[in-house]
């Protein structure tokens, strides 16, 4: 994260369903989920957890908190960057998870090849792949990380035709976002948009319809403009709302409601 842009402090714009009005997910890691889990009982919210294995899991942390909160669901799976040393009967414990009735997504699953001491590519692909089967058997949706992996996150997506999902934290082009909605999948927003240098966003808002638009906080990271810097929480969602709504030509209102109608459609809760 970098500091706050010059644009400084100034209120949360107010929005009907201010405190995430729309279908929001976001991190959830130990002590910092419980705390993002209670902010705001009003809203609903889709958190995901990775690294199964081990005594730290966020995975069984994501859905124990599902099962805490009322306005909470969770989404399991096995992150690119932590598949190392991933084996089949992972898959197991995931299914095990994903039993549970408000365990709602596989998630949050993808390619990641920014940094260099992540799993091989082609490790990554492969356990990617094998999560997609597994959303596919389970008719469940997915949580793509896509992180300079445009061409190959894909590439992978069209072997699978019947599964569908969001496109997280969305910075592909224009035309990858066409042909992903062309697809039936959804596409994620978030603080990115509101920093100076998203010169693509706008582009892909433009060709994106209304109904396959989500909002999320991905926190604690990436906070919007103006609390760029700072930790993240679903109550910045609005800045990234106000943000969208600029674009599409309609009210901060209008896009909480179909957002917070999408995101509802998209995880089937």
């Amino acid at each position: 994260m970098g500091n706050a842009d010059d644009d400084g402090d100034r209120p949360l714009p107010q929005l009907r369903l201010q405190c995430g009005g729309a279908v929001p997910w976001g991190d959830s890691h130990g002590e910092g989920g419980q705390r993002l889990g209670g902010d705001c009982p009003a809203s609903h919210r889709v958190f995901r957890g990775n690294h199964l294995g081990g005594h730290a899991n966020p995975s069984h942390a994501a859905a124990e908190l599902a099962e805490r909160y009322p306005h909470v669901y969770a989404a399991v799976g096995i992150h690119p960057e932590d598949c190392d040393g991933f084996q089949d009967e992972d898959l197991t414990e995931l299914r095990q998870l994903l039993e549970q009735p408000k365990v709602v997504a596989i998630g949050e699953i993808g390619l990641d090849y920014y940094w260099e001491d992540n799993p091989p590519r082609a490790f990554q692909q492969t356990v990617f792949r094998k999560q997609l089967a597994l959303a596919a058997e389970l008719d469940l949706p997915v949580i793509v990380h896509d992180r300079e992996a445009h061409g190959d996150c894909l590439a992978i997506i069209k072997e699978f035709p019947t599964v569908t999902g969001v496109f997280h934290c969305f910075s592909g082009s224009p035309e990858m976002a066409e042909e992903l909605l062309k697809r039936g999948w959804y596409l994620g927003f978030d603080g990115p948009i509101t920093y100076k240098n998203a010169k693509r966003a706008p582009e892909v808002a433009a060709v994106t319809p209304l109904e396959r638009i989500v909002v999320e906080t991905d926190a604690p990271y990436m906070a919007p403009v103006p609390m760029r810097g700072k930790r993240n929480d679903s109550r910045y969602l609005p800045y990234v709302i106000e943000k969208l709504a600029e674009w599409k030509g309609v009210t901060a209102e209008e896009m909480t409601r179909v957002t917070w109608e999408n995101g509802k459609r998209l995880f089937r809760i």
